[in-house]
């Protein structure tokens, strides 16, 4: 079992910038792809960003590359998404998961094993 703690999240202007962590405890955290999903009030959860078990590659759904970042760090069991030029499309529910895999999983939710519980980021206009 992995479990999966996310905080970063709040209240930003357009424009502003914040950054997500998610903290993994439970079975070895090293060993897992790690991604961001969000949600927005009535639609789909969707894909934002992936991670492999090392950090030495990376996935950025199209709406977030050049504005997002995934990095993380495994001394710390630690996953990171730094959105800068937040965008009010960029409000939901931002929930970090752990894949069953090594490298990049696919940008599904059915790659994906553990589920944290969620951050809000609301950017208002």
């Amino acid at each position: 079992q992995v479990q999966l703690v996310e905080s970063g999240g709040g209240l930003v202007q357009t424009g502003g910038s914040l950054r997500l962590s998610c903290i993994a405890s439970g079975r070895t955290f090293n060993n897992n792809a790690m991604g961001w999903f969000r949600q927005a009030p009535g639609k789909e959860r969707e894909f934002v960003a992936a991670i492999n078990w090392n950090g030495g590659d990376t996935d950025l759904a199209d709406s977030t590359k050049g504005r997002f970042t995934i990095s993380r760090d495994n001394a710390k069991s630690t996953v990171y998404l730094q959105m800068n030029s937040l965008k009010p499309e960029d409000t939901a529910v931002y929930y970090c998961a752990a894949s069953r895999r090594f490298g990049l999983p696919d940008r599904t939710r059915n790659d994906y094993l553990y589920w944290g519980q969620g951050t809000q980021v609301t950017v208002s206009s």
